[in-house]
């Protein structure tokens, strides 16, 4: 037997070695994320290179940040007043996407190296942030329309086309990968339940048992991480690779939820224990001692799992593509 490199494998093998719904959450090892001096940090963003994005809160109100290396840059969108700046999605190339306030009304924005975009929705009540983005530069959020109703949206090429689960009461657009594909999470009275996009069809995620499911980052191998409830009301996070769950619990927390995850298996989010809230970065093991054959195998697997949940998505025959915003 030899030692694997590969660090996608902790999530291939979860596939090919879980026998129920829920996997093992052991394979990862976790790293406070905490900007110096700040009363609490959140991390919610990563990118290829394990770059980080996401918000804290000083005694001036609330700042996002950048990590690179355990190097932390403030963001702060120039005039933001109110609740301040948060930065919530980051690509390949290094923009940032996130939101700012002024006074009570919040903005979506892209930070291109310093130079910052506001991002709002025409028609739209206000645009509540901007969550994800992907390679190609298309952008997911989420806004409030002209009838008060909160809906995810897509931004592509000067477009905004809206992101809206048929027969719910809110829906929200977390992240997007390179393929396009998106997940989010919406409501049908009082229960949140996760979804994944593709082509134009929704495919619900729902954690077996849990009271509510918050679908929130995705990777090119449509992993997928959020957060959710259980019928203690204590909030976990989970990783959901083909419908099998594995949960995401920092040691010593009371309170854990997963923001993003990249195509190394990196996971980010935030948890609170005895001393406030802090951001996590999960790092899958390395060098997991399997054989050739099984790696391969579950990278295989991965790969099948994505065209399966692609394929259900694409079969929703009662929901189309929606309209186009202008």
């Amino acid at each position: 037997m030899r030692s694997c490199s590969i660090r996608i494998v902790p999530i291939a093998i979860a596939v090919v070695l879980c026998s129920g719904r829920f996997a093992n959450a052991a394979g990862f090892t976790f790293t406070p994320i905490d900007v110096p001096g700040a009363i609490s940090t959140s991390a919610l963003g990563i990118d290829a290179s394990g770059n980080v994005v996401g918000v804290y809160q000083d005694a001036t109100g609330a700042h996002g940040f950048l990590n690179v290396g355990g190097i932390f840059t403030p963001i702060d969108v120039p005039g933001a007043t109110g609740f301040g700046t948060g930065a919530v999605g980051i690509n390949g190339a290094g923009h940032i996407v996130g939101f700012y306030t002024e006074g009570l009304v919040p903005h979506g924005f892209l930070d291109d190296g310093g130079s910052i975009t506001p991002i709002d929705v025409p028609g739209a009540i206000q645009t509540n942030t901007a969550s994800g983005i992907n390679d190609a530069g298309d952008i997911v959020g989420q806004y409030t329309n002209s009838v008060a109703k909160s809906v995810g949206f897509l931004y592509v090429g000067g477009t905004f086309t809206p992101i809206d689960v048929p027969g719910s009461t809110l829906s929200a657009a977390g992240k997007i990968n390179n393929s396009g594909d998106i997940v989010g999470f919406y409501t049908n009275g009082t229960v949140a339940h996760g979804y994944l996009y593709v082509g134009g069809g929704f495919t619900p995620i729902d954690v077996p048992g849990a009271l509510g499911t918050f679908a929130r980052g995705i990777n090119d191998f449509d992993a997928i991480v959020g957060g959710y409830t259980d019928a203690s009301f204590v909030g976990h996070g989970f990783l959901d690779v083909g419908g099998i769950f594995t949960p995401i619990d920092v040691p010593g927390a009371s309170f854990t939820n997963a923001f993003a995850i990249n195509n190394a298996g990196d996971i980010v989010g935030a948890y609170t224990d005895a001393t406030g809230t802090h951001g996590f970065l999960a790092t899958p093991i390395a060098d997991v001692p399997e054989p050739a054959s099984i790696v391969l195998l579950g990278l295989g697997l991965v790969g099948v799992e994505r065209a399966v949940r692609r394929r259900a998505a694409l079969a929703r025959p009662d929901l189309n593509k929606p309209t186009p915003l202008g």
